[in-house]
């Protein structure tokens, strides 16, 4: 049986705005599409930028613009921050890799331990590209929903890899950018309460309605925690971590009669 979830009214949490511009790495997925949320509270200015990179899971790029419609109205000060998208395209990334993200081939783990759906390199490229991109934009911070908490095992997820990222970044460019990463520490339960904290009950919906993370693209199947086949591991760790906040959610106010 699904967890059932009360959702009580609250409050936006309101936090003081800098008057810097922000650039999201914004993939369409639940954790940049929180991360945007954070960034939107944070900074006076916020621009977003997807990569197709010939994924097979492309509908996150497709989910981008509405959910980006989505978000802004929820809260006229966000309507008011939120700039301009960008999407590059990175095609030598799928030449260059033979993966399950790139490839159609199964997804399992590998004589490596890590899972077939690794791209290496990618969240490197990712933020390289990002940095060239706020440098011309004028933005200083960087956010990105890179997380070694809950994630699949991705040694390009990894805190020491993004600061290594934003020391060469901050080097090459003779340019001070900050990544944030507010997702690095928190699992896919947290996130999910984040984004309660952050837009009350709307976003929760939000991300569970409009965002996708399945590896296969699916969102013909609707589940309690969003669309996807619910067999891969970003959909099985969506999954449980929904299972885990509506559980935190109910032993702190009590289940939903």
């Amino acid at each position: 049986m699904t967890p059932r979830v009360r959702r009580a009214k609250r409050s936006r949490v309101t936090v003081s705005v800098s008057p810097d511009s922000a650039l999201v790495l914004f993939s369409g997925g639940q954790d940049s599409t929180v991360c945007l949320a954070w960034a939107l509270a944070r900074f006076a200015h916020v621009e977003t930028v997807g990569f197709a990179y010939g994924q097979r899971h492309a509908v996150e790029l497709a989910v981008r613009p509405r959910v980006r419609e989505r978000l802004v109205a929820l809260a006229p000060d966000w309507d008011a921050r939120l700039g301009a998208d960008h999407v590059i395209a990175i095609d030598a990334l799928s030449a260059i890799s033979d993966t399950a993200l790139t490839r159609e081939v199964a997804i399992e783990v590998a004589e490596t331990g890590l899972p077939t759906t690794f791209v290496p390199g990618r969240n490197l490229i990712f933020l390289g590209f990002a940095g060239a991109l706020a440098y011309r934009r004028g933005a200083r911070h960087l956010v990105a929903g890179m997380c070694e908490t809950d994630y699949s095992g991705y040694p390009d997820c990894r805190d020491d890899a993004v600061k290594a990222m934003q020391l060469a970044l901050n080097l090459g460019m003779d340019r001070r950018f900050v990544v944030h990463t507010p997702l690095m520490w928190i699992d896919k339960a947290a996130t999910f309460a984040l984004a309660e904290e952050l837009g009350g009950a709307a976003l929760v919906d939000l991300v569970l309605e409009e965002t996708h993370s399945c590896y296969l693209g699916d969102r013909t199947r609707r589940h309690p925690w969003g669309y996807g086949c619910g067999e891969c591991p970003a959909c099985k760790l969506r999954s449980e971590g929904w299972t885990r906040y509506c559980s935190r959610r109910n032993e702190t106010e009590g289940p939903t009669r």
